[in-house]
């Protein structure tokens, strides 16, 4: 086999190792759990909480009063435009894979370029499955009733956590730790 073959043998491979890597990190789960403090008294941050999260489209989903938790759940649709863009790496990937193979094994004839059609609509596939979950969101009252202040524990999907941050911070007097908006990633 040619230098020059192997090389672009081993950058397609690598390239295909690159994409299941992506489609894996795009669906990852990324439950994440942070404490928030308010000066509100816990039923008005509660009630503050609960409209805001019905207004997004979360449903109620029970909860555990001897634990004083509340559950709400909410459907989660995998992005169009992303499918889409998967779709053509995944298609540019396996047309890559199909010439190398072409180049290699050229009594295979014509058909490794036909991986294409098969490795596209795959990727795609894939992500769409993987990333159309249900999600939950736990609220967890973690102060006496008879306290000033309240404390939350909030178990929810990280970017959710982080818009409820940013837009409930100052209407119902929320703060955390502000590790979830200094975060590199």
């Amino acid at each position: 086999m040619p230098t020059v073959l192997s090389s672009t043998l081993l950058l397609t491979v690598l390239l295909a190792i690159g994409l299941v890597f992506f489609l894996r990190a795009a669906s990852k789960d990324r439950t994440t759990v942070i404490d928030v403090r308010s000066s509100l008294p816990p039923l008005d941050l509660l009630n503050g909480i609960t409209l805001w999260l019905e207004e997004r489209g979360w449903k109620r989903d029970g909860g555990d009063a001897d634990r004083q938790v509340l559950r709400f759940s909410g459907s989660v649709e995998s992005s169009s435009s992303l499918t889409v863009f998967l779709s053509l790496l995944g298609g540019l990937g396996a047309g890559c894979l199909g010439l190398v193979i072409r180049q290699l094994y050229p009594l295979l004839g014509w058909w490794p370029l036909l991986l294409p059609i098969v490795g596209g609509p795959f990727a795609g596939f894939v992500y769409k499955q993987r990333s159309a979950r249900v999600e939950t969101l736990e609220l967890r009252l973690m102060s006496s009733k008879e306290a000033k202040g309240s404390i939350l524990r909030l178990r929810a999907h990280r970017d959710e956590l982080i818009v409820m941050e940013l837009q409930l911070a100052k209407s119902l007097d929320m703060s955390s730790d502000g590790s979830l908006l200094s975060s590199p990633i």
